[in-house]
């Protein structure tokens, strides 16, 4: 069974997005929603504000782990012949 990926960068979609780079663009997204709250003092506001910060955090551990992947990969090399450099064919 052949599994197709939606957004993420494979030998049947090489235009996808590598993991890092579409937890990045996930990561700037927040980052701009965020800077509308800095100026509300609600409580519901800072709660929202505090629970982002949180989750940009994980997101910026996540992008780290995603670039370890990457870089144990590249050392893989390329795909040869279609199969994948790790993983069942």
């Amino acid at each position: 069974m052949t599994e197709k990926t939606t957004f993420l960068v494979t030998a049947e979609n090489p235009k996808g997005w590598t993991i890092e780079a579409l937890l990045a663009e996930v990561q700037n997204d927040m980052v701009r929603r965020c800077s509308k709250l800095l100026g509300d003092q609600l409580p519901e506001a800072r709660a929202v504000l505090n629970n982002n910060i949180e989750i940009l955090a994980m997101l910026t551990q996540c992008i780290a782990k995603a670039q370890d992947s990457t870089r144990i990969l590249n050392r893989l090399g390329r795909h040869v012949d279609g199969r994948p450099r790790i993983g069942a064919p």
